[in-house]
C-alpha cells in the first residue's frame, strides 16, 4: 500500500528533477507506464520534446544494476534506450522516448512475420554477446523456486490444492524433468523476459527493456518467450514455423543449437517451465503484492499447456494434475481463474 503523501513528495522531486534537467521550467510530467517491481515510467514534455524518466525509488529499486547491463549490451551492438542524464542517489534517470505503444499493442496476424523476424535478428545479437566473467546463472536455485511458485501460490494458494502422494510426486518428476533439461541445453546470455511488451517497434529496432535480470541460461528460453507470450497468443502452428524459422537463424550465426527436433522439444519443455512458474508468479502479485491485473492473462497458460502437454508422455504426471485437479477447481470457482479479495 502507497502513501499518498510520500507520492506527492515523490511527484514533486520528479517534476523538479526534470525540469532542472531539461532547462525547462514548464516541463510536464505524465505517468507513461509502471513496472512489475518498483520502478515507474514518466513522460516529461518540454520545448526539448519528449523524454522519459526512469523512477527507481532509493531503497526500494537501485537503477545501478539496469545501467551496468545497459551498457554491456550497447557495446555489443543491441538497440537499447539512450541514457541522457542520471542522478543515481536520487533514483532517477532521463531516458530517451521510445514513442508510444510497445511490440506487444502494435502487433496483428498480418505483420507478425516482419516483427518476429526482426525481433529473432536482435534476440541473435543478444545471445551472441559473451557472457562476462560472475554473471548470474538460471540453474538449479532460480529453477526450484520458479517450480516453487507454482505449488505455493497458485496451487495451494489460489486453488486450495493440497496434493496427495501420486500427484505430489508425478508433479515433482514432471518439474524434475523439466529443470534437467533446462540445465542440459547450451547455456548463453538470457533475457528470460523477451517478449513483445518489452520490445519497442522503432525504425532500428525493436529496441529492447527490461534488461536488467538477465542470466546465464538456457538457449531456448527466450526464443520461446517470444513467441509464446504471457500477454499475447499465437495459433501453434505459427509458433512451431516461427521458433524454426530462428533456429535458422542461430544455426546460420554459428549458436549452438541442437538439431531443429531437439530444439522443438527444448523450447516446448522450456515454455511449459515458463508457463506454471507464471501461473505462480502472476498469483503471487495478486495476493502478496495486491496487483491482481496479472491474472486476467492467467488463463492462456492453461491453453499453452493443453497445446503442449499431450506431445509428451514423460511429463504426464503434470497433464494429469491439470487435467483431474487444476481444470475441476477452476470451474469450482464462480468465473475462471477468479481471484479472492
Amino acid at each position: 500500500m502507497t502513501d499518498p503523501a510520500s507520492d506527492l513528495q515523490r511527484g514533486a522531486q520528479r517534476l523538479h528533477w526534470a525540469r532542472h534537467q531539461l532547462g525547462d521550467a514548464n516541463a510536464v510530467v505524465e505517468r507513461a507506464s509502471v513496472d512489475a517491481g518498483m520502478r515507474s515510467y514518466w513522460r516529461t514534455t518540454s520545448t526539448h520534446g519528449s523524454h522519459i524518466i526512469m523512477d527507481a525509488p532509493p531503497g526500494l529499486e537501485d537503477p545501478r544494476p539496469w545501467l551496468r547491463m545497459r551498457t554491456l549490451l550497447a557495446d555489443h551492438g543491441l538497440r537499447v534506450p539512450a541514457v541522457l542524464a542520471q542522478e543515481l542517489d536520487a533514483g532517477f534517470l532521463l531516458l530517451e522516448d521510445l514513442g508510444g505503444p510497445t511490440l506487444a499493442k502494435v502487433l496483428d496476424t498480418h505483420n507478425a512475420d516482419a516483427w518476429f523476424t526482426r525481433a529473432i535478428d536482435q534476440l541473435i545479437v543478444l545471445q551472441s554477446i559473451p557472457l562476462p566473467e560472475g554473471f548470474g546463472q538460471f540453474g538449479e536455485a532460480l529453477l526450484q523456486r520458479d517450480a516453487g511458485l507454482f505449488e505455493e501460490w497458485f496451487l495451494q494458494r489460489h486453488l486450495g490444492l493440497q496434493l496427495d502422494c501420486d500427484a505430489a510426486e508425478g508433479l515433482q518428476l514432471a518439474q524434475r524433468r523439466l529443470m534437467d533439461n533446462a540445465l542440459g541445453q547450451a547455456q548463453l546470455m538470457t533475457h528470460r523476459d523477451y517478449m513483445p511488451r518489452n520490445l519497442m517497434p522503432v525504425a532500428d529496432g525493436p529496441a529492447v527493456l527490461d534488461f536488467q535480470d538477465l542470466v546465464r541460461g538456457p538457449i531456448a528460453y527466450d526464443p520461446v518467450s517470444l513467441f509464446k507470450d504471457a500477454f499475447l497468443s499465437w495459433p501453434l502452428e505459427r509458433v512451431d514455423g516461427w521458433l524454426a524459422q530462428y533456429h535458422a537463424a542461430a544455426a546460420a550465426a554459428g549458436l549452438p543449437v541442437p538439431p531443429l527436433a531437439t530444439f522443438q522439444r527444448d523450447a516446448d519443455w522450456m515454455g511449459i517451465q515458463r508457463h506454471v512458474k507464471c501461473l505462480g508468479l502472476f498469483c503471487r502479485l495478486r495476493y502478496r503484492d495486491n496487483k491482481g491485473h496479472y491474472l486476467d492473462d492467467a488463463p492462456r497458460f492453461i491453453t499453452y499447456l493443453d497445446e503442449v502437454l499431450p506431445r509428451y508422455p514423460q511429463l504426464d504426471g503434470l497433464r494429469r494434475l491439470m487435467d483431474e485437479q487444476v481444470k475441476p477447481a477452476l470451474l469450482d470457482q464462480a468465473a475462471p481463474l477468479r481471484f479472492a479479495r
